[in-house]
């Protein structure tokens, strides 16, 4: 084996421990006059090359900060190649926190909107955002801390309340939670009427206060329509208009009868008034007449005490004188009867006379 190859392994190993910065620099060309070598390594940062490997005369390089850092505002990020050499470049990438946290009640004050660099100990101040209003008795401060965190903060900032709902007439507003700031609240009506607006609204900014996005509604009453004709009948006491709830009764005219209930209501369905049913019938009276049924009723017999039976007998002395006497004799035997008989279903008379 040659004593020329061992000799390039070596070589090839040597070139390989070398830094890729530094191998770059002896594999490129040889520089020529005014030409500089590598930009200078910079704390925090790298050199932004995009594949270039010479660097002449007036050739500006550019620094991006390392993750977790960031460029200290106003400080250069830059260095140029001017006779043979780089410009100076201080250390411009430092640790910071990063953007203040984002509040839902407040805002960073305009003064740190376009601020991007906060090293440990800076303080930012926030201000109520629209439809809040400050609690003084908190700060509205947080600081970035030793770990490169935000502080937490207070909520210094409470939701402002808007106007208490008015009532509506013949319906209601629901009020689920409050009526702060992003409430939301829900009208209804009451039975027999219908809604007309917005069913809801919403408590949201409205200038440098707060209020409902949407007008109240209004609760109109439901009225049925005309009641329906029944056949050979007629509405009794009819008025104008019908709202839920009312009824209508009907008779029929003279020579017919009602059939069904004589009386339906108005009902309501999808906010649409309608009667309830169904309908009577006035049909034609039957006139076959009826000839009522016989009816037997037993009656006892009333209990009589058995009497003796005798025979009375009656004598009428003088002289008759035609015809007009017996009238007088009939009166005697009529007196005797009522005198002797208690039960005359079971006596027996024989009345003799002597003319």
């Amino acid at each position: 084996m040659s004593p020329v190859r061992p000799r390039a392994r070596a070589v090839l190993s040597l070139l390989g421990g070398l830094g890729p910065q530094l191998l770059l620099l002896l594999l490129r060309p040889l520089a020529a006059s005014g030409d500089c070598s590598l930009p200078p390594d910079v704390p925090n940062a790298q050199a932004a090359l995009g594949g270039l490997t010479s660097f002449p005369e007036k050739r500006t390089v550019t620094y991006k900060c390392n993750r977790g850092f960031v460029k200290v505002p106003g400080k250069a990020d830059s260095v140029i190649c001017e006779n043979n050499k780089w410009s100076e470049l201080a250390v411009f990438c430092n640790r910071s926190c990063d953007v203040p946290t984002r509040l839902l009640f407040a805002s960073l004050k305009k003064s740190y909107s376009q601020q991007n660099y906060f090293p440990e100990g800076t303080t930012v101040e926030y201000e109520c955002r629209q439809g809040y209003i400050r609690d003084p008795s908190l700060s509205g401060n947080i600081t970035c801390l030793q770990n490169f965190v935000w502080s937490k903060p207070d909520r210094f900032c409470k939701k402002k309340s808007c106007p208490k709902p008015r009532e509506i007439e013949n319906g209601h507003v629901n009020i689920t939670t409050d009526i702060l700031l992003g409430a939301t609240i829900y009208f209804s009506c009451n039975a027999g009427y219908k809604l007309v607006g917005a069913t809801f609204s919403f408590c949201a900014p409205v200038g440098n206060t707060v209020g409902w996005t949407n007008e109240f509604p209004e609760c109109q009453e439901i009225l049925c329509p005309e009641p329906p004709k029944v056949d050979h009948g007629m509405i009794q006491e009819k008025q104008n208009s019908y709202a839920y709830g009312q009824s209508v009764t009907y008779k029929c005219m003279e020579g017919f009868t009602l059939h069904g209930e004589s009386s339906i209501y108005c009902t309501v369905k999808d906010d649409q008034g309608e009667w309830s049913g169904p309908l009577p019938q006035c049909r034609e009276t039957d006139v076959t007449p009826t000839v009522p049924k016989s009816t037997e009723v037993n009656v006892p017999a009333a209990k009589s005490t058995a009497v003796p039976r005798t025979t009375p007998r009656f004598h009428a002395t003088g002289t008759p004188q035609g015809r007009g006497s017996a009238p007088s004799v009939a009166s005697t035997v009529a007196s005797a009867l009522t005198t002797h008989m208690r039960t005359p279903q079971h006596l027996s008379f024989m009345i003799h006379c002597n003319w």
